[in-house]
């Protein structure tokens, strides 16, 4: 029970400092250790690479912006993620609509500060036998990402500041304790995982599932709520989610926070949650928004990291390739944003550094 009562410690102090400060509560503990990683440079929220001493992380991160307009990605790595030096929490939220910028913002900023809120009132509300138990067990964290995602839809819901009526994003995040892997996905972004084969070979495993509206299990929901799921004449391919009288809003994806006008035509915030033990052949993982999936395959994305000679400027060639790749694949279609977070997960690099790649 070491690692997961040091934790607990600091959510404890850290709710003490707050009540005496005038505040108390789980959720504002969190935030006061997400401030604080930020003041150590333990939090990246913007193109550059983090790599903490003693950690076995190194990452990089890249977001740049379509041609669309404001860029709505979003991305964030929080290293000692909870006070624990073998936990690292990451994501990528790409915001659609008009205020999908702030949706995708606001969902970035508070869902690893939820996460560790509701961890710790599920553990607070357990029996020493049932920490002992199930502590360690894939539903602890299933359990905890669930909930996080109803939290934060309904937050954003009661939010007067920001309109996401027709507006939302999509929420990919990853944490990582030691050797266990935990992904969380709403939408159509993707986590895919380079290990090596049999033979040697370094080879893609898709982690997540790009939760599209022609998906039969998505189709399925949204009809039975009396959405509708089809194609436009000059999009042949993609498929959208539609008001049940209206030609609105279009979702390219079945999932996603924010966007209630649909809500209740069959569109959730309901997350995949899903769990892979890192070994010795794992070699990285990408997070990527569907920017890079739209235009660059599974096997491609593993191929242009690994053979990225200076991993700290891997995800912004990654990008980079992306971006040509619309240029080249998709002629008079408006390059979107593009964003990717590549993980290494054994990392013989100790200088601690935070830097935006040349």
């Amino acid at each position: 029970m070491g690692r997961f009562s040091s934790i607990l410690d600091g959510l404890f102090s850290t709710s003490k400092r707050e009540t005496n400060s005038g505040q108390c509560g789980g959720k504002e503990a969190a935030e006061a250790m997400a401030k604080d990683a930020k003041k150590n440079a333990m939090i990246l929220t913007s193109s550059g690479t983090i790599n903490t001493n003693g950690s076995d992380n190194f990452v990089s991160v890249c977001s740049k912006r379509g041609q669309k307009g404001v860029n709505q990605d979003c991305c964030i790595v929080w290293e000692g993620f909870g006070c624990q030096e073998d936990m690292m929490f990451c994501g990528v939220f790409d915001g659609h609509g008009p205020w999908g910028h702030f949706v995708a913002k606001r969902v970035c900023n508070s869902m690893p500060s939820s996460l560790l809120s509701n961890w710790q009132e599920l553990l607070l509300n357990s029996s020493i036998d049932q920490v002992d138990k199930e502590l360690d067990s894939f539903n602890l964290w299933q359990t905890c990402f669930v909930k996080t995602c109803a939290d934060i839809d309904q937050d954003l819901e009661k939010c007067r500041k920001i309109d996401s009526f027709y507006s939302g994003t999509t929420a990919l995040a990853a944490m990582r304790q030691g050797d266990r892997l935990v992904v969380t996905n709403v939408g159509d972004s993707r986590a895919v995982l380079a290990t090596v084969s049999d033979d040697g070979g370094l080879i893609p495993i898709q982690l997540t599932v790009d939760f599209k509206p022609n998906l039969p299990q998505e189709a399925e929901r949204i009809v039975e709520f009396n959405g509708r799921v089809f194609c436009l004449e000059d999009e042949p391919g993609v498929h959208r989610v539609w008001l049940p009288n209206e030609d609105s809003p279009g979702l390219a994806m079945s999932r996603a926070f924010g966007d209630y006008c649909i809500k209740n035509f069959g569109l959730i915030s309901v997350p995949e949650v899903i769990q892979r033990n890192i070994t010795n052949r794992d070699q990285f993982m990408v997070l990527a928004s569907d920017g890079v999936w739209d235009v660059i395959s599974n096997e491609e994305a593993v191929n242009i990291v690994s053979s990225t000679v200076d991993k700290a400027k891997s995800a912004k060639r990654l990008v980079d390739c992306a971006i040509r790749a619309w240029k080249h694949k998709r002629k008079g279609i408006a390059v979107d944003d593009v964003s990717a977070i590549c993980v290494f997960f054994h990392n013989n690099n100790q200088i601690h550094s935070v830097a935006a790649p040349k």
